[in-house]
């Protein structure tokens, strides 16, 4: 029987990927949450994990309480989250937790041997570097569950990899595609939060309509496939049918189409290299009739061009525009900025931070402080 632990296992990704582990009776060994007790709580009794950890300490002792009556282990904070990724045993650590928290237990998990099932974009993003080498060092596969990572991966499959000649990363365009720069001005939280085809997080859901989730996976696509910026090509697909594709030497392109449900990336990383049936609809062309392909706006959606110059020039600017969206995307969904603003503060660390490199998990720290602190420092809020 397959054993995975699963980081951020109330969110989204978490939630789909316990559907799945359901299905094809995979064991538990660990869950964890950030806030969602009783979420959480409810996930421990129904599949008896070895320990859970709640990565906010202040409701550690209540999430003790209410699961005193088991043999579950609780734990909480960063050190929780390390302890599952390196202690506890599996076979497959799924990371879907939600920011820079997600990196540490990824290289903590890396270090035991574990495989892993990446969902949290900012391991890559911001310790791209270092997530790979440690991997090759420990002779650790890393497994895409972003679908246009997992779609890539797929595409890749039974082919030389020397003989790849570009992939076509797919983004859905999100809710304001064909708007200007200036009707963006009084975009609403609600309305960026609208997104027409896929349900998410709310960090996610608001990366997706700047544009800036396509940044980010742009720059783990660099560290996951070993690209140069040049073989990674944006195309926005509305419909979100054609997950991504590879293009090779001869021009053939391979692409991976399924209906827009994150259980198909999710259920392929867990099952790899096996397929079997999804929990999830069978996807009919004839139902889409027409799938449709645009070129993305990099003058409206600034938060696109910033990551993507950032992974060109390196160093610690991927790190700087990721920590700097995660400050603007909490300030917006606060009703602090507007929603250009995003962009603008993403675009603004590229200029406003001498290059550095990144060579320790500290590197990677420090660079995330200096970002954080800078928008905190810098930015005039709309109060």
């Amino acid at each position: 029987m397959k054993t995975i632990s699963i980081l951020g296992s109330t969110g989204s990704i978490g939630t789909q990927a316990l559907e799945v582990a359901e299905k094809h009776n995979f064991r538990i060994s660990a869950l964890s949450a950030n806030t969602n007790i009783s979420k959480l709580e409810s996930q421990a009794r129904k599949y008896n994990p070895e320990c859970v950890c709640i990565y906010d300490k202040s409701r550690y002792s209540q999430l003790k309480q209410n699961l005193s009556d088991t043999n579950i282990k609780i734990l909480s904070g960063m050190e929780g989250l390390c302890e599952i990724a390196y202690s506890v045993k599996c076979d497959t650590l799924l990371n879907s937790v939600v920011g820079m928290v997600g990196l540490l237990p990824t290289l903590k998990a890396i270090e035991s041997g574990k495989e892993i099932a990446l969902a949290n974009k900012e391991t890559l993003v911001a310790g791209g570097k270092l997530v790979t080498e440690s991997a090759e060092k420990h002779n650790v596969r890393i497994l895409p569950v972003d679908s246009e990572h997992s779609a890539i991966f797929q595409c890749l499959q039974g082919n030389r990899r020397e003989q790849l000649n570009k992939i076509i990363l797919t983004a859905s365009g999100g809710p304001f595609f064909g708007k200007s720069y200036s009707e963006l001005e009084n975009v609403t939280v609600a309305d960026a939060l609208n997104h027409p085809n896929w349900s998410m997080g709310s960090k996610i859901t608001i990366d997706s309509a700047t544009l800036m989730n396509k940044a980010l996976e742009f720059i783990e696509a660099k560290w996951l496939f070993d690209l140069e910026p040049e073989q990674i090509e944006i195309v926005v697909h509305r419909q979100s049918v054609l997950h991504s594709a590879v293009e090779y030497k001869d021009f053939s392109i391979i692409a991976q189409l399924g209906v827009p449900d994150m259980k198909i990336p999710i259920q392929y990383a867990l099952l790899y290299p096996d397929r079997m049936e999804c929990p999830t609809k069978q996807l009919s062309l004839t139902d889409y009739g027409t799938l449709t392909f645009a070129k993305p706006d990099y003058d409206t959606f600034r938060c696109l061009t910033a990551g993507i110059e950032a992974i060109k020039t390196g160093g610690a600017y991927p790190c700087l525009v990721n920590s700097a969206n995660e400050e603007a995307v909490s300030l917006f969904l606060r009703g602090k900025i507007k929603f250009p603003e995003i962009g603008e503060i993403v675009s603004s660390v590229l200029e406003k931070f001498p290059y550095t490199e990144i060579n320790s998990y500290d590197d990677v720290i420090k660079a995330d402080s200096s970002a954080r602190e800078y928008v905190k420092n810098n930015v005039k809020l709309n109060i």
